[in-house]
């Protein structure tokens, strides 16, 4: 039986790098632009792939795709959705405002449409004061009169009445038939304040989301590749394109886990630090069982605190498109934090711009062949030298805040501006470029599993602990195996549990994660020795 063909993808501001694989080998790989529309970068990267592989198109059975659009496009305030904030808290949740703390700019941005409504519950769940229906829904009526598409509906401890929001959100929806709605439960913790910032940077991206997996979808039906599609999420699962469409939030980090994860497939090493360096920032993250290190602090997008769970991953300004300033002697050497992007090919004076970028130094320091040398071969060596210095020191600093303690660890260097690493580090044990490291993204959207989850209350009185448990389990199992994982090789990654304890029946909230290889790549393995290391 002929071994099925996969299509992995990450979409990043700079690059859009793609590689096909069947079962753990790498077939082919390649790296193009990113275009403005996405749409046009990615028919270019997977024609390039088939164009190589010469095979027939049926053989592949899925799509994988790793993205950084969205959280790109919030960081950069492009293309956002003015948002209509539903906080239904009052008399009690007053005391900071949403949108508190927020840069100024995003408040103007999404319009600070912000309507506090009557009702709540507490932290045990029991209900301090009804919903005032008439209210919410008068505040519907105007956000609807005023032209708003996208909403957030937020209450007090919704995750332990869910029931609360969803009661809320039909309200909203008859009064504004054409909006978004993203429920706050479905996208944070308890806290109030962090799980609701996550809930309207999630309603922000509403329309953004449906362009750009409506284009994604159209760029492989322009290759002719009719395989079920998959994005990659925060945790480095695959969810559907009609959740990552509806929860675009939820795909942010995409991009930092799916490098981690492709370094610890290239190179089968599980514990490592893992610098991705491409063409505008160098994220750094811990490599920690074969999967990145979680971190435990509120984190932030674009200037704004949230509650999700993300890799524990440092960004610093510096990356193959980094633009240098010199100014003349006496005058301090400058290396980004900006870059010239996804223009290095026109911008970079390798490829005939007038722009002097880290990549120009790479190659006039001989660390790269690409472009034309001849082009940066009147680069004096002591600004060469210099330049390198402080890219390896810029590398070092980042290093040692990542770290947890003072052991030398092994750094696996991957992404597109690897080549700016020219020496030994300090901090790491050794410094390994496995073969495709370039791509490492797209190799770590390649290997992800499908996940399936399960968020619901169930009766203990009437199945017990035990029962309410296994039952979870088994339907995040089925969700799972239905959307494309393979039967039998489910595994339960995360299970909690929240009493009810305003119910006299001695309900919980369950929710359980499961995650699985797809059906169509059961033979593909999760670990492939790191040959081809470059030390």
């Amino acid at each position: 039986m002929r071994e099925a063909v996969r299509i992995g993808i990450d979409v990043g501001g700079t690059n859009t790098d793609g590689v096909l694989m069947s079962g753990t080998e790498v077939l082919t790989s390649t790296k193009a632009a990113t275009s403005q529309d996405v749409r046009s970068g990615v028919v270019e990267t997977v024609t390039r792939l088939l164009d190589d592989w010469k095979g027939p198109r049926d053989r592949i059975e899925a799509v994988m795709i790793g993205t950084t659009q969205f959280v790109n496009a919030f960081v950069e305030r492009r293309g956002l959705e003015p948002v209509a904030i539903f906080r239904i808290a009052l008399p009690r949740g007053k005391g900071v405002p949403p949108m508190a703390g927020w840069p100024s700019d995003l408040v103007q941005s999404l319009g600070a449409h912000i309507y506090m409504v009557r009702g709540g519950a507490f932290y045990t769940g029991r209900e301090y004061i009804p919903l005032d229906e008439e209210g919410l829904r008068q505040a519907a009526l105007d956000a609807h009169a005023k032209g708003v598409r996208s909403t957030v509906i937020c209450a007090t401890f919704a995750p332990m009445r869910p029931e609360l929001e969803v009661r809320a959100a039909a309200i909203v929806s008859a009064a504004m038939p054409d909006t978004r709605i993203t429920l706050s439960a479905e996208v944070g913790g308890l806290g109030l304040i962090d799980r609701e910032n996550a809930s309207i940077i999630n309603a922000s991206l509403a329309l953004l989301s449906r362009r750009v997996v409506t284009s994604l979808t159209a760029a492989f039906r322009d290759a002719d590749v009719r395989a079920p599609i998959y994005l990659s999420q925060n945790d480095g699962t695959l969810i559907t394109t009609e959740i990552a469409e509806r929860f675009p939030i939820l795909t942010c980090s995409a991009g930092p886990t799916n490098s981690i994860r492709g370094a610890a497939f290239l190179t089968n090493i599980e514990d490592a630090i893992v610098a991705d360096i491409g063409g505008t920032t160098t994220d750094i993250g811990f490599l920690s069982k074969g999967f990145p290190r979680e971190t435990t602090a509120p984190n932030h997008i674009g200037g704004v605190r949230t509650n999700l769970r993300m890799p524990d991953v440092l960004s610093v300004g510096l990356g193959g498109g980094s633009i240098l300033r010199h100014i003349g002697a006496g005058e301090a050497l400058t290396i980004g934090p900006d870059s010239v992007g996804f223009r290095l090919r026109e911008q970079a004076w390798v490829f005939g711009g007038n722009t002097l970028t880290t990549t120009d130094i790479a190659v006039r320091a001989g660390q790269a062949k690409i472009g034309d040398p001849s082009r940066v071969a009147h680069l004096p060596d002591s600004l060469v030298a210099t330049a390198l210095d402080r890219i390896h020191h810029r590398i070092e600093e980042a290093i040692d805040q990542v770290k947890t303690s003072a052991r030398a660890m092994p750094l696996i260097l991957v992404g597109g501006g690897h080549i700016l690493v020219s020496r030994q580090l300090r901090g790491a044990s050794e410094v390994l470029r496995p073969r495709y490291a370039e791509v490492a993204n797209a190799v770590g959207a390649a290997i992800a599993l499908v996940s399936g989850r399960v968020e619901r209350m169930y009766d203990l009185a009437a199945s017990g602990r035990a029962g309410a448990l296994e039952a979870a389990k088994n339907e995040a199992i089925a969700a799972a195996v239905q959307a494309g994982a393979q039967p039998g090789a489910v595994e339960i990654i995360d299970v909690s549990e929240m009493p009810m304890t305003h119910m006299k029946s001695g309900s919980v909230q369950i929710r359980v994660r499961a995650a699985g290889p797809l059906a169509a790549l059961a033979s593909t393995a999760n670990r492939v020795p790191g040959a081809g290391i470059s030390r």
